[in-house]
């Protein structure tokens, strides 16, 4: 039964210590189900949307035991291993130093897009958690300079995202590396079938918390909607951004050009502004976030690729100025606010050609957008519709047409 405790979870002192010095009050559902059951040594099939709480309920009983058991790796081996995206897995690595307080564990974040030379340094000594991207760890895998052998906890973050992204392949071969006697745990935002086999060959009689459908009802953010054609969006984006309200923003775009256009625009009105993408190289993105997590940047502009990842506190609204192509995605998005307990807003720029995304977001989070602008547009499909219940059937045209020649043919010449 979940508590409402960090407490009651089972967790060490110094960990609670350092929960309460983080400003962590209570567990979130997924902490709350999924720690005792780690701590348990059970493998987990965790299913819960961003922001809540996913990286500390797994973070947390990992700690916790290798603090407990404390061995010396041997030269390039590591005792766990969390797999993520880089963005994600350079946030976890920050959370793992934050939880672990004045511990002396080792971490290690191997990352692609910067160079190797130091991640090899750090990991000739060997190291207790490794937090990687799939491609990094097995670049290291294949030089000798990372092994999985001595590995007893395990965890695959953001497994759709990770499938999504192709890793497919990457994942495979890191799991066959590992121990056969180890723990493993993995966490997903949605469960597609290829998550499913995916955890039946990771995962051994796994416990499965699933806390993702109560997960957007939940948060407490304002959702609306602005009904703009597609040239009217930047003019739109710069008026909101007018009201000082919105003090720290997130505008989601679809594509990288989309995000650059956006950013190019508004820097050239003023407005503090920085673009993330995937083009960006790592050290460019991570500048991206510091600026926006300082202050330095007002606009954060990114793709998708941010939608999971960006752990930043304060954020005020989310602006979709491109509906996602998933609708699940838009859940993500709108994630980036509202977190720690804050309220927070959500603004959805929605043409003609997105009403079918709109509808299809409204169905996965079960509700309606509450319109701030602008007015549905007709679709073609709705024209269309709307044109042939206007039209006469062809019998009533031809009935129409007859009762026309009746009356010519009855009418007196003059």
């Amino acid at each position: 039964m979940p508590t409402n405790t960090f407490t009651a979870l089972g967790l060490a002192e110094s960990l609670l210590r350092s929960l309460e010095k983080e400003g962590f009050v209570r567990p979130t559902p997924i902490q709350a189900s999924a720690i005792p059951h780690l701590l348990a040594g059970r493998d987990l099939l965790g299913i819960a949307q961003t922001g809540t709480g996913k990286t500390a309920a797994f973070a947390l009983p990992m700690l916790q035991h290798l603090i407990s058991a404390p061995v010396r790796p041997t030269q390039f081996a590591t005792r766990a291993l969390i797999l993520a995206r880089r963005e994600l897995a350079l946030q976890i690595e920050e959370s793992l130093r934050r939880f672990g307080g004045q511990r002396t564990l080792q971490i290690v974040a191997i990352v692609g897009g910067v160079s190797r030379f130091m991640q090899v340094q750090r990991m000739r000594r060997g190291t207790d958690i490794v937090v990687g991207t799939p491609g990094r760890v097995c670049d290291l895998m294949a030089t000798g300079e990372l092994k999985l052998n001595q590995v007893s906890r395990f965890v695959l973050d953001e497994a759709d995202r990770m499938l999504d992204l192709g890793f497919i392949r990457d994942i495979r071969r890191i799991v066959a590396a590992l121990p056969g006697k180890r723990q493993s745990a993995l966490f997903s935002a949605t469960m597609p079938p290829e998550v499913g086999t995916l955890a039946e060959t990771l995962l051994r009689n796994p416990l499965r918390v699933d806390v993702a459908r109560s997960a957007p009802a939940k948060l407490p953010i304002e959702q609306h909607v602005h009904f703009v054609e597609p040239a009217g969006k930047r003019a739109l984006l710069h008026r909101l951004l007018g009201d000082p309200a919105l003090s720290r923003v997130i505008v989601f775009t679809r594509t990288k050009r989309g995000a650059n256009h956006v950013a190019e625009a508004l820097d050239t009105s003023g407005v503090r502004v920085v673009a993330l993408h995937g083009n960006k190289s790592q050290p460019a993105r991570q500048k991206a976030l510091e600026q926006f997590r300082t202050g330095g940047a007002r606009v954060l502009v990114a793709t998708d690729i941010a939608a999971r990842g960006i752990d930043v506190t304060g954020i005020s609204h989310v602006i979709n100025f491109d509906l996602p192509a998933q609708p699940e995605d838009y859940v993500h998005r709108i994630g980036r606010t509202a977190r720690a307990g804050a309220n927070g807003v959500a603004i959805s720029f929605c043409d003609a050609a997105q009403q079918g995304a709109l509808r299809a977001i409204e169905r996965v989070i079960d509700t309606r957008l509450q319109v701030a602008g602008g007015s549905a547009p007709i679709v073609q499909a709705q024209r269309t519709q709307i044109q042939a219940e206007n039209r006469p059937s062809r019998r009533r045209r031809r009935r129409n047409s007859m009762a026309g020649l009746r009356l010519t043919a009855s009418t007196p010449a003059p």
